[in-house]
């Protein structure tokens, strides 16, 4: 057998990357070299400003319909600036910095001054309420904190932070407030000028922090090195299928890690532009406009979204800029991808990755996708279906999906999870990376999701944990005990349901649904809070007296008309 032929990648990327191919051009390798020191903030994106100065990065849309047209160049000049001004204010090598910053484009200004300046970057959602900032302050050792001025958000972080005590910089952007520190005021006073000396971070040095939605505990934190980038070249160019004269078009908030698989890394390496919106509320036909107005090449967002989207007549917009469209988060329906195709003449390319990793498994370029199917292994990942005793499972045959790592770890994947060195080892042992997702294979290699190995509900593209939310609910006084599942829900995929055992002498009524809704309110974030409360006189246990959320769970599910008979709270 002939060994594959690996070749250098065009642009700037072909520095760090080779790619081997079939006959039929697809994807059956990759390579990269260089990288034991690699920084993307000098190493690409400031390279770029060199080569191409004048070419566009990113392309800015306001919600008040301003468009700020970003080079290269300007993503050198303001990161160092920033840069400049954060040192200036104690921040440096090895801090966590909190970013909530929504989709205003200070945030790639910022995340690229962190990766210069070597402090670590912790993006976190603009939902976040006190109780969220205090357990994420406390578990990621949070050095300081640079938030959006829009709403009461740095309220809440104030309350949090005044028994944390630790935080050496508050930061607000597009904004003022006592006791912070103006990001839009503060940077004109520094150089747009910052050296990359001799022992600047990179490589295996930690760049970047992400906190997991929490299945059987509270969040973790994701920890991944600065090669992490280079892992999210097969996501750009081979997933979402970006060209170097393209515009990319990724629906995320810079909360959640899918922001970075699809507004920063790859489409950078591959030299495209990102388009930016920065809304408040999520309306289809504006998406459908823009994707029209702006000519979007390449789209990606969770399936959500293309509920939303297959219910308006996309054929009165003219989509025919697209080249390719992608989604990620959640397993998507047949029959979305059906109306959607019938509707653009698109095959919507389904994804799958983690917070702990990039694309996994993915309808990668020249494939033929079938809908519902997960796609095919990266080859950047060595993939296996594993049975619960470690063997391999056969076609057709529901496993693990578990990633091979004694002998190689790939960019892209985590390098830890920040203070959890149990977790990591529940996770990685006996040579692999253990994801907790199950799927089966089919007899031509394409992958099946069939859902989570431990009880996580995914709802519009978040992944939410039960076990934060049944903590809040059992802190009132008239709960006895109290499980969260998921339950059918049409637009979000699922929904999350809480189904609770009240204590004797509480009467289980609308109005007490409606009293638990209001606290719930005050105390999770919106993503997180049951959409159902369903009063039950007893949950099903195992024997040992474990809750068996699984049952509930199938319950629901199969009779979904059940579900919507449930009297419930709207979120």
């Amino acid at each position: 057998m002939n060994e594959p032929v690996f070749t250098q990648e065009p642009g700037i990327a072909g520095r760090y990357i080779y790619t081997s191919h079939d006959e039929n051009e697809m994807l059956t390798g990759i390579r990269f070299q260089n990288d034991e020191h690699f920084n993307f903030a000098f190493d690409i994106m400031d390279e770029l400003a060199k080569a191409h100065p004048k070419k566009r990065a990113m392309l800015h849309l306001s919600k008040s319909g301003r468009e700020r047209f970003i080079t290269f160049d300007d993503m050198m000049k303001y990161s160092n600036q920033t840069a400049n001004y954060l040192e200036y204010l104690g921040i440096k090598r090895g801090d966590r910095v909190m970013l909530i910053l929504k989709r205003h484009y200070q945030f790639w200004f910022i995340m690229l001054a962190l990766h210069k300046i070597g402090a670590v970057a912790v993006p976190a959602s603009f939902l976040l309420t006190r109780k969220d900032f205090e357990y994420r302050f406390q578990k990621g050792e949070i050095s300081a904190v640079i938030a959006s001025g829009e709403g009461t958000l740095t309220d809440e972080i104030d309350k949090a932070a005044k028994y944390y005590g630790k935080l050496t910089a508050k930061i607000i952007v597009n904004g003022t407030k006592d006791g912070w520190e103006s990001y839009n005021r503060g940077i004109r006073y520094f150089s747009r000028i910052y050296e990359r000396t001799y022992d600047a971070p990179g490589g295996d040095d930690p760049m970047l922090m992400f906190f997991t939605s929490g299945t059987t505990s509270y969040p973790k934190m994701v920890t991944h090195n600065y090669k992490y980038a280079l892992g999210h070249y097969i996501t750009a160019r081979y997933w979402h299928g970006i060209k170097q004269d393209g515009i990319h078009f990724t629906i995320s908030d810079t909360g959640w890690g899918k922001a970075l698989w699809g507004k920063m890394y790859g489409q950078w390496l591959c030299e495209a532009t990102v388009f930016t919106y920065d809304y408040s509320d999520f309306y289809a036909k504006e998406i459908l406009a823009i994707l029209q107005k702006y000519h979007i090449t390449t789209f990606c967002a969770p399936p959500t979204v293309y509920r939303f989207l297959v219910h308006i007549n996309m054929k009165e917009y003219d989509l025919s800029s697209l080249q390719n469209v992608t989604t990620a988060g959640e397993a998507l329906n047949p029959e979305i991808f059906r109306r959607f195709k019938e509707a653009t003449g698109l095959s919507i390319m389904e994804g799958y990755g983690q917070t702990e990793s990039t694309l996994i498994i993915g309808n990668l370029a020249g494939m033929t996708p079938r809908p519902g199917s997960m796609g095919k292994p990266s080859p950047q990942y060595d993939v296996h279906l594993l049975r619960p005793n470690g063997e391999e499972c056969g076609v057709r045959e529901t496993g693990e999906i578990c990633i091979r790592i004694s002998e190689h770890r790939p960019n892209g994947l985590l390098t830890g999870y920040y203070g959890d060195d149990t977790h990591l080892e529940h996770t990685i042992n006996n040579g692999y990376y253990h994801t907790g997702d199950t799927a089966y294979q089919d007899e031509d290699g394409f992958f099946w999701y069939v859902g989570r190995a431990d009880d996580i509900i995914k709802s519009a593209g978040y992944r939410v944990g039960p076990f934060e939310i049944e903590n809040e609910i059992m802190r009132l006084p008239y709960v006895l005990e109290c499980a969260v599942t998921s339950i059918p829900d049409s637009i979000r995929g699922q929904a999350i349901k809480a189904s609770i055992v009240l204590a004797e002498g509480t009467e289980g009524t609308d109005l007490l649904k409606k009293e638990i809704q209001k606290y719930l309110r005050g105390s999770l974030a919106s993503y997180k809070r049951p959409k159902t409360i369903e009063f039950v006189k007893e949950l099903p246990k195992t024997t040992s007296g474990k809750v068996r959320r699984a049952e509930i769970k199938e319950s629901d599910w199969k009779a979904p008309q059940k579900s919507a008979e449930i009297k419930g709270e709207q979120q």
